[in-house]
């Protein structure tokens, strides 16, 4: 199983938003990054992801689970962009700031300490392990 982290303003969709639609889950569209786009066309059904919410928070909330791998991106006409479906599976105990990330300096290397910008992004197995415990999860 692989770790992702999928990035979302919370007034464009928030966890709650992500929780509604239950197992069913929902497609991560509107993605427009090359970089993004490889990452979600790595991805496999089971693999896991934090849930961030960006803008004014800027912390991890949630986690979810890859539902459906790879496919066209609905909200885009000319076919260069995909995306994939994502369920929420829980929410964290306590929500990980971006700055106590930054801070942790276990997490130096993770890809939102260096790119918080990137909307989909690796975490290794040892960052996954790492912010779980700085949940309490």
């Amino acid at each position: 199983m692989a770790y992702w982290l999928f990035k979302s303003e919370p007034e464009t969709w928030s966890w709650q938003d992500q929780v509604k639609r239950g197992k069913r889950g929902q497609a991560w569209d509107g993605v427009r990054n090359f970089q993004a786009r490889k990452n979600m066309q790595s991805m496999k059904v089971g693999d896991r992801g934090f849930f961030y919410h960006s803008g004014a928070t800027k912390e991890i909330v949630g986690i979810v689970e890859v539902v459906k791998e790879a496919h066209p991106d609905p909200t885009d006409k000319s076919g260069v962009w995909q995306c994939v479906d994502i369920a929420a599976v829980k929410a964290l105990p306590r929500p990980v700031p971006l700055e106590a990330i930054k801070a942790n300096r276990k997490l130096a290397g993770m890809v939102l300490a260096r790119n918080p910008r990137l909307s989909v992004q690796p975490v290794s197995d040892a960052e996954w392990r790492i912010v779980l415990e700085m949940a309490g999860a």
